[in-house]
């Protein structure tokens, strides 16, 4: 089990642990602090994280931010990946198309999961984020794909 997944499966356990865990991962990667994520579940091959709608991440028309979305996109698909892939390997982010589906008007949730993969030589792994409304409706989708090599 990776190191993060099994910080979040003792943390998810206490009462402020989720939150705890959130602003940990923000202070390792700061600047995902600028959506003040929160995780709601994370698991090998799943991450679901929520953020608010607040002025911090609108536009000019209120709405939320493009970049807000791609923010907690990259974060699902990171956090995943990282709670999901083996010890010998690693990752980085390689390349990120974005789909705006609607005016994202409320709070957001990002989901993404990861189908079964070979772990085996190097590789480009695409995976896929909706981000969705409080209503359901997916306004933003993310496909991030992440170079999946060896460790040295």
């Amino acid at each position: 089990m990776s190191k993060v997944l099994n910080l979040y499966n003792k943390l998810e356990r206490f009462p402020l642990g989720k939150i705890i865990f959130s602003k940990l991962v923000c202070l390792k990667a700061p600047y995902f602090g600028t959506i003040k994520p929160r995780f709601l579940e994370l698991k090998n091959g799943s991450c679901i994280i929520s953020m608010k709608k607040r002025r911090a991440v609108h536009n000019h028309i209120g709405t939320v931010h493009a970049i807000a979305m791609c923010n907690i996109s990259e974060l699902a698909a990171g956090t995943m990946l990282e709670a999901s892939i083996p010890s010998h390997m690693r990752w980085i982010p390689k390349e990120m198309s974005v789909k705006y589906l609607k005016v994202a008007k409320t709070n957001l949730t990002a989901t993404c999961e990861l189908q079964d993969i070979k772990w085996e030589g190097i590789f480009d792994l695409p995976i896929s984020v909706d981000v969705k409304d409080r209503d359901g409706n997916v306004v933003f989708n993310a496909i991030i794909t992440m170079y999946v090599s060896q460790k040295k």
